[in-house]
């Protein structure tokens, strides 16, 4: 697919990996909306060069709303998502129900409602790009909601290509590993270098600008479809 002219959405688009891939797909001439939850996210998108939405991605009249904003779309990148970390069991008693619950709402329903609507928008084939996790394969004490949360996204990958086949659209997922983004960044250094000393070649956090440019090759090789492709220097977590 040619990405230039492309009607492409990034939810999650104002931080992070979101940004990144918005900034990139601006960039290769596509006309993009950046979805995000926070309204603060229109000065980002009007400085690159985007529309911007404010949506929910766990509501599915919000996400209506912004496809309508967002007219013809043949491209659907998922970056929203959240992060806990809380122990099944902890010195508190068990792991809340509320806070697991939350995280499979926003980080897998919330994808799948973005894609279903998505979907039956793209009238002449398209493609859909989820974002897992390598904590989907081997997530960390404390990730048991959001390593559900993401392997559910991992899971989704094949049957959902399957289902949409007929409509001439692509589903994947990238797996990202540890990235330097302004969540980890308020970590401090110091915890940042600790992190990128265990992957394996190269010895470093990913770049977002790299998740976007595996975005992009996604969508222009028509011959990926239905799997998950994990980005992260060859790490495996202890």
């Amino acid at each position: 697919m040619d990405i230039e002219d492309a009607g492409v959405i990034v939810t999650g688009g104002a931080s992070g990996l979101g940004a990144a891939t918005a900034q990139a797909f601006v960039d290769a001439g596509a006309r993009v909306t950046v979805f995000d939850l926070d309204p603060k996210g229109a000065a980002f998108a009007a400085k690159i060069g985007a529309d911007f939405a404010q949506v929910d991605v766990t509501d599915a009249a919000s996400v209506q709303a912004g496809l309508d904003q967002a007219r013809a779309i043949s491209v659907a990148v998922n970056c929203a998502g959240i992060a806990i970390a809380e122990k099944t069991l902890g010195r508190d008693g068990p792991h809340a129900q509320s806070s697991f619950q939350n995280a499979v709402d926003v980080n897998l329903c919330g994808t799948f409602n973005v894609a279903r609507l998505a979907a039956a928008r793209m009238m002449s084939g398209g493609v859909i790009i989820n974002t897992a996790s390598v904590a989907a394969f081997d997530g960390q004490k404390g990730q048991a909601a959001y390593a559900a949360s993401k392997a559910g996204i991992a899971g989704l990958s094949l049957p959902m290509a399957r289902d949409l086949a007929r409509n001439g659209i692509r589903v994947m997922a990238i797996a990202p590993g540890i990235f330097r983004t302004p969540m980890l960044e308020n970590l401090g250094q110091e915890i940042m270098d600790g992190l990128a000393a265990d992957v394996t070649f190269p010895a470093r956090l990913g770049d977002p600008a790299e998740f976007a440019a595996l975005a992009k090759f996604i969508v222009s090789c028509d011959y990926l479809n239905g799997t998950t492709i994990r980005l992260d220097g060859a790490l495996r977590m202890p």
